[in-house]
């Protein structure tokens, strides 16, 4: 049997060696593990869109692939299938993975809260399998759990989420609820927002309000409200309240606002909630939630993110693959920085909108050359796009980049995917994967590149 790692983000060794000692775990298999290493395949010197887990062996196990994909809402992260061929869309996963890097001592909404939809969505489409959340935390975990982080895992627990990656979850106070009035109880004693709406629910013979503000921007779109009242709603549902679920004091001004077909609309539709004075759309639920992902830029930042990893000295400092989650800034000393949004956050949110911080999709390391590469990734047709953002990575170069690697020289480039052509890039495009696998780099590439790319097609050879 092949294990099956399905993902929408750049996989990571340490996530797959976690999610192949809960395979063995599980199903109580003896194996032996050296140093993992994820290599991409070719085949005739043609990149076959699909990697292999290198590292481990046992009978049980002929081999583990990963293959990128994307879906059409609310994702978990990584889709585990025990299969001979390559899964289909049909097919039922063994384990849906969400992971974080976020610890409430970062984010309380985010750590919890707004991946918490995820896995209420994706128990429409796979009920009963195995659903986990990862923490792979880059930063001390807080010593004392906010009342949010309990809150939220005890939600997990009560819709049946394993929870690894963090310490002392096995103590009681995170148990699952076990009544409705009991998470009722929990939240409302947790305190009110200094500035906007305060969640708390109401119960009456016919209804459990929850007031929260959905909008952002005139729209449904406030992504941790919505992962907060998806969940609370679906633990509602789980502990057998069979009425009425109201959100009050959303904030949307009007029918418009709501939209047709966001996750909000598709989970309420399956769990029946309802917006005060406002209509839930009907919706169909989509017919797959997955596709293998043939067009999206980060096909090929990630290829060449995990090319320079395995095939050269070369490192990841940062990564922000499109569609992706936004990694750590990896200074000279180790540390591991949270990037910024803003240079400054007060004019931004006043109309400046030169005071955002332009994000790369990729920053490599080479110690050699004493240089930093900074890479902003494409699809083929939008290379003028491409071209045109680099110009925006003053701010980031600045705070970043030059002030933790002062003796380092910075390139700025353009990697893109999508081509059929296979004339090699000139000029700030170094680096072109093309749709049908074919690998073609600039002449003037970064050394780095070009001793990566020798390297994986000697070891194919």
């Amino acid at each position: 049997m092949n294990l099956w790692i399905l993902t929408e983000e750049r996989p990571k060794k340490e996530v797959v060696v976690i999610l192949l000692e809960k395979y063995l775990q599980d199903r109580n298999i003896s194996c032996f593990v050296d140093t993992i290493r994820i290599i991409p395949i070719l085949q005739d010197i043609i990149f076959t869109f699909k990697y292999e887990v290198i590292g481990f062996k046992t009978p049980k196990i002929n081999n583990i692939y990963i293959k990128i994909i994307s879906s059409k809402s609310s994702f978990v992260d990584y889709l585990v299938f025990e299969s001979i061929e390559c899964p289909t869309d049909k097919m039922t996963p063994l384990y849906a993975i969400e992971e974080t890097k976020t610890d409430d001592k970062e984010s309380r909404n985010t750590g919890v809260y707004q991946r918490c939809s995820k896995f209420v969505y994706v128990d429409f489409f796979y009920p009963n399998i195995s659903k986990i959340m990862l923490y792979s935390l880059q930063i001390e975990q807080k010593k004392e759990a906010t009342l949010t982080y309990i809150f939220g895992t005890k939600m997990l627990k009560t819709l049946g989420v394993e929870i690894l990656g963090k310490e002392g979850i096995d103590d009681e106070k995170y148990n699952a609820f076990e009544s409705v009035d009991a998470l009722i109880a929990l939240k409302n004693s947790m305190p009110e927002t200094k500035n906007g709406v305060s969640v708390k629910l109401t119960k009456t013979l016919d209804s459990i309000e929850i007031s929260a503000k959905l909008e952002k921007s005139g729209r449904l779109a406030s992504d941790p409200s919505i992962g907060m009242t998806t969940i609370m709603s679906a633990c509602l549902r789980k502990l057998g309240w069979d009425k009425d679920i109201v959100i009050t004091q959303h904030n949307l001004p009007n029918q418009r606002s709501v939209g047709k077909n966001n996750k909000f609309i598709q989970i309420a539709n399956k769990l029946h909630i309802k917006l005060k004075d406002l209509e839930v759309p009907s919706v169909t639920q989509h017919s797959s939630y997955w596709k293998y992902d043939t067009t999206g830029e980060k096909i090929g930042t990630i290829f060449l993110d995990i090319v320079v990893d395995e095939f050269s000295n070369g490192f990841t400092i940062y990564h922000n693959h499109a569609g992706c989650e936004r990694g750590y800034f990896l200074t000279q000393n180790g540390e591991k920085l949270a990037i910024k949004k803003y240079t400054n956050r007060v004019k931004y949110k006043a109309g400046d909108k030169s005071k955002i911080i332009a994000l790369p999709d990729l920053v490599l390391k080479d110690e050699e050359e004493k240089l930093i590469i900074n890479i902003e990734g494409e699809m083929y047709k939008n290379s003028k796009v491409g071209i045109e953002q680099l110009k925006g990575f003053d701010a980031f170069e600045e705070l970043y980049i030059s002030h933790y690697y002062p003796n380092y020289n910075i390139q700025r480039t353009v990697v893109l995917y999508g081509s059929e052509d296979r004339k090699k890039p000139i000029g700030k495009i170094s680096f072109v994967l093309t749709t049908q696998g074919k690998i073609l780099i600039s002449a003037t590439a970064p050394k780095l590149f070009i001793t990566s790319f020798k390297n994986i097609l000697s070891y194919w050879r």
